[in-house]
């Protein structure tokens, strides 16, 4: 008997999954609601679904999600909402006898993690986090030279992540930009970067202090001369050959999504990312001790010329690094190629560059470790692996799986980081999941 899924949240980051259980997983699982606060949203998904030769699943408003879990007779539920609201849909699905399925970051504080953690404790129903940068083969082989001791023991880790000014500026667009619904990036996006450091290191995180600030955009960024003055791209004379303006026209998947589907709740996908509303910081940096003793320097940077990522670690025996350049440059005629675009076919043409990974030994030299496997798109080819384990009860012995513990303590570095920036004072990251 196949497995029955919903799915709450129907914006872009929903196509991932639909299309893995519609096609790639179908003889194990069915699609058989979906819920979202807009219908069009949902009707452009179930279009797509039966483009794949799917059939479409019943459509639910979101404020009758635990009415559709029991009349669905729902299984599963996929939570591919906005951020801030993953808690309240997460705790609902267990305690209607559900198990869950949840994008990252897994909640966007403390309260929520909480909430959480204590559901699945009291329901005995299962979490797991869409950590899909844990089944990329590079990821997994940089995982495999650090626990096989290739370097020894590990003294410390730098980890510095670049957005380019394509990529980056999408945060700036849209729901993200306001912290209350994503926590702001060291929680929405650092919590991938952190998850991996959890499980590289097999630590958890103790002792965080953290700086940033809004550099780049928002109102305070126009002193940098690139702001032109209009509320959002679409229809504005101002955002037709803006380089930081988001088409959304010119994209027949982000069009049906959000263009066609704003005057049903009135959700603007295309905002000036320096107009007025940006709450989050777009330069972090974050000091981290792990309960192993090792420390890591982390650097997220949200308007960069090129998008990749640079991970270095030092041991008693030499030096592990990787470097991945997910593209090198960025020309204004692509600003609109917004990663994710592709809702139900291939991603987006921003994942493409190069990647290497090398071993520096004490007194011999560096050596490249070719990783077999890697490929350009998806993650690096993780998109396809996470869903094969997620829906596809492919075998997985690194078991990637990330339960909701494994949630919370990826929060916990963009958590107290977030508290640290606020106080000027290092945090306990543990104490964030004390209740007292």
């Amino acid at each position: 008997m196949r497995r029955r899924y919903a799915l709450v949240g129907a914006g872009a980051r929903a196509g991932m999954f639909l299309r893995a259980l519609a096609v790639d997983h179908a003889d194990r699982a069915e699609v058989v609601a979906l819920a979202d606060v807009n219908h069009a949203r949902m009707a452009a998904h179930n279009r797509w679904l039966r483009d794949l030769g799917a059939p479409e699943a019943k459509t639910w408003a979101a404020a009758d999600f635990t009415t559709m879990l029991t009349v669905e007779r729902v299984d599963e539920v996929l939570v591919t909402s906005v951020d801030a609201t993953h808690a309240d849909y997460i705790v609902a699905a267990l305690r209607a006898g559900c198990d869950v399925v949840t994008e990252k970051p897994m909640t966007t504080d403390a309260a929520g993690c909480r909430r959480i953690l204590a559901a699945v404790e009291e329901t005995g129903h299962r979490v797991q986090v869409a950590f899909n940068y844990r089944y990329n083969p590079l990821h997994e082989a940089f995982r495999d030279l650090l626990a096989g001791g290739e370097i020894g023991e590990i003294g410390s880790v730098h980890f510095e992540w670049l957005l380019d000014v394509r990529h980056g500026a999408d945060y700036f667009r849209r729901w993200h930009r306001d912290a209350a619904n994503s926590g702001g990036l060291l929680v929405h996006k650092s919590g991938h970067h952190f998850d991996l450091v959890n499980w590289w290191l097999d630590a958890t995180p103790e002792t965080v202090f953290a700086q940033g600030r809004r550099f780049f955009y928002g109102p305070d960024g126009r002193r940098h001369g690139y702001a032109r003055d209009y509320a959002r791209g679409h229809g504005a004379p101002e955002a037709k050959d803006d380089p930081f303006a988001l088409q959304l026209a010119d994209n027949p998947q982000l069009r049906a999504l959000y263009l066609d589907a704003e005057e049903e709740d009135g959700y603007l996908r295309d905002q000036n990312v320096f107009a007025p509303g940006v709450t989050i910081d777009d330069d972090m940096a974050v000091l981290v001790r792990y309960d192993t003793g090792a420390t890591m320097t982390y650097h997220l940077t949200a308007y960069a010329p090129w998008e990749g990522y640079r991970v270095m670690v030092n041991g008693s025996r030499g030096r592990l690094e990787l470097e991945v350049v997910e593209s090198d440059h960025v020309s204004p005629a692509g600003a609109s190629e917004v990663k994710g675009a592709a809702v139900h076919g291939e991603v987006a043409a921003a994942e493409r560059g190069r990647a290497r990974l090398t071993v520096h030994p004490f007194w011999a030299p560096p050596r490249e470790i070719p990783v077999p496997g890697y490929a350009r798109g998806g993650h690096g080819g993780a998109d396809a692996r996470m869903t094969a384990v997620l829906f596809g009860g492919a075998t997985d012995p690194m078991d990637r799986s990330a339960t909701a513990r494994d949630g919370a303590l990826a929060l916990l570095t963009g958590l107290a980081a977030n508290r640290s920036m606020a106080t000027g004072a290092p945090v306990t990251a543990t104490d964030l999941l004390d209740p007292t």
